[in-house]
């Protein structure tokens, strides 16, 4: 249980009204109890948060109440990504490892380590300080995970994978499995092997079930900072930069090279061999057949910049009145000719 004035310490803000009032909970508006906290980033939220039991609320600067205890952040979505961790902390792991786990003797693993039920750690293997292997892991031959990392049950990493510190990997994600590669050789499709790895760098989080090949040769990249949705493809040999955000079902061809700060959107196809800058933008459903430079942001298939590709689609709504205001001046200039 925390006060307002400590709760606002953590995330740099200030109280309006009484600090000392008690926290023991996050909640909606709709949902709020006494002692709850909940937050309002918007004016139109701050009624409904106001008639709510919570005790206090967490707004953006300037907003007032009445009846409410605030606490005045400068962005209220930033603020309670900072407290939700305070009421909500990791599952404690205790270290050690399960008797059901299978481990190569040259597998080297940190005594702060946790290794989960029916674990495989093959030859080679290295993973580092408090990491976290919750169950049905399958470690491949001399891959390598950093410090603070969290493999979720049944993720596969194949040999050679490297994992920075602090990556988490969600449920059922494969990663360094072979790349799609084939050529046509005297009537049938022969497989190209795939003998690269995957490097994921520090501070990366990939979602559920998603599945990042390892390169051809060379290695599958994924930089510092980036989150990776669920149900997300990567085909060989892409790399993606810092700090991306790849949401989900989003596929790519293989060795396109993401900038830094890029954002994908769901359901957005990305062809292979492109290069796409800092801080572009690919909207949601979007086909990407060609390089986007820096800061551009993109939308439909194939994509377009935003503004052309909105333009298309109001001139595409409006075909149908056209279409029929045409029909009836041909019915007009057919009917005068006939006179």
């Amino acid at each position: 249980m925390f006060t307002a004035s400590h709760l606002a310490e953590q995330v740099g803000g200030e109280v309006i009204g009484d600090g000392a009032v008690r926290i023991q909970g996050i909640a909606p508006a709709d949902a709020a109890q006494v002692g709850d906290l909940t937050f309002a980033e918007k004016e139109s939220y701050l009624a409904a948060a106001e008639a709510s039991q919570a005790s206090a609320i967490l707004v953006p600067a300037g907003f007032e109440s009445a009846t409410k205890t605030l606490i005045r952040v400068k962005n209220a979505r930033i603020a309670i990504a900072k407290v939700l961790p305070l009421f909500f902390p990791p599952e404690a792991q205790v270290g050690g490892i399960h008797v059901s786990a299978v481990i190569d003797p040259s597998a080297q693993i940190d005594p702060t380590a946790t290794i989960g039920p029916h674990c495989i750690i093959s030859a080679g293997v290295r993973i580092g300080a408090r990491t976290v292997l919750m169950g049905g892991n399958h470690v491949g031959c001399d891959s390598h995970i950093g410090a603070d990392g969290c493999l979720h049950p049944n993720v596969v990493l194949y040999a050679r994978t490297q994992l920075g510190n602090r990556v988490s990997i969600h449920a059922g994600t494969t990663i360094g499995s072979d790349g799609y590669g084939y050529v046509f050789d005297q009537g049938q499709h022969r497989k190209m092997l795939h003998v690269g790895n995957v490097v994921i760098h520090d501070d990366v989080e990939i979602g559920s079930n998603t599945s990042i090949d390892r390169g051809a040769l060379g290695s599958t990249v994924i930089g510092q900072g980036t989150k990776i949705d669920n149900l997300v493809h990567v085909a060989h040999n892409v790399v993606m930069g810092k700090h991306c955000l790849i949401m989900g079902q989003v596929g790519f061809a293989g060795s396109t090279v993401l900038s830094d700060y890029v954002v994908i959107a769901s359901q957005s196809g990305i062809a292979g061999h492109l290069k796409l800058g800092t801080q572009a933008t690919i909207g949601a459903k979007s086909g990407v057949m060609r390089d986007i430079p820096a800061g551009e942001t993109v939308l439909g298939y194939p994509a377009a910049p935003d503004k052309q590709a909105k333009r298309q689609w109001i001139a595409m709504s409006q075909l149908p009145d056209a279409l029929r205001r045409l029909k009836a001046m041909e019915k007009r200039m057919n009917g005068s000719n006939g006179q």
